[in-house]
């Protein structure tokens, strides 16, 4: 089984020890020390303090590998072809308003290929898992992609450009048609759990533009083993880092690409 997987087990022993911290300081909010990265980019002392844990988890493990961290930046290892690629907090800003959705991300890359990932959500104590070739899973349950064909009962999963982008206008076009054509539209400001929930098949898609490495990489290969699809939202591949990414079940993938180009103008 899967589970048996060494590498699976150290990324799911990492977050699940990572994620008692979380649990404390979600129960302490007021207390949390802020600051600010950018417009609407916070990191808090909870960030730090699970990063560092799962660091010294995955390093203790795997001490040759090199880590991608979303807080601390590249670092490379003896190890130049493999790396952990880490987030260890997906949904900053729900965790701040004390929203109940939020999770830790961890990818293991080798050679420039996701391998393997884990999302782990730690409020619900529910482990989204995938290996390259072996199947995506929650838990201890084989998971896929929904089975719906049209939009008209569909829903979608997507990220709102917020304050300090730039990419309003043709979000709104493309958030104008896919509410006139889908059975509904969510927005719950975590990434990695919008990707696990579409290799789930708790929705037909989500699509986000200006996302980062550590938001996708884990998500990204859950969707694709559990029988989904990937692109950018233009149709192309190199959507790890481009940011901007499109998932979908088997089923939708093509028609909500058209619908997207049109819109847009891009080429797909």
């Amino acid at each position: 089984m899967l589970r048996d997987s060494p590498t699976i087990n150290v990324m799911v022993s990492a977050a699940r020890k990572a994620s008692r911290g979380l649990l404390r300081d979600y129960g302490e909010i007021s207390k949390l020390q802020v600051s600010i990265k950018g417009p609407a980019d916070f990191v808090t002392n909870a960030d730090i303090k699970a990063e560092k844990i799962l660091k010294e988890e995955l390093q203790r493990a795997r001490p040759n590998f090199g880590l991608i961290l979303e807080e601390s930046g590249k670092e490379v290892g003896r190890d130049k072809e493999n790396f952990w690629i880490v987030d260890p907090l997906d949904g900053t800003m729900n965790f701040l308003h004390g929203l109940p959705h939020f999770a830790i991300s961890i990818a293991h890359e080798s050679k420039g290929e996701i391998l393997s990932g884990v999302i782990f959500d730690p409020l619900r104590n529910e482990i989204f898992y995938s290996a390259k070739g072996l199947g995506a899973y929650s838990n201890d349950g084989r998971i896929r992609v929904s089975s719906r064909k049209g939009l008209n009962d569909s829903v979608f999963s997507t990220g709102i450009p917020c304050i300090g982008k730039d990419r309003h206008p043709a979000y709104l076009k493309i958030l104008d048609d896919m509410m006139k054509r889908s059975a509904g539209i969510r927005r719950f400001g975590a990434a990695s759990l919008d990707l696990a929930y579409v290799a789930a098949g708790r929705y037909e898609g989500f699509w986000e533009t200006d996302l980062k490495y550590w938001d996708v990489a884990a998500g990204s290969l859950l969707v694709q083993e559990a029988g989904g699809y990937i692109s950018g939202i233009d149709g192309k591949k190199d959507f790890l880092k481009s940011g901007n990414i499109l998932a979908t079940n088997s089923h939708l993938n093509i028609e909500i690409r058209k619908i997207f180009k049109q819109i847009v103008g891009e080429k797909g």
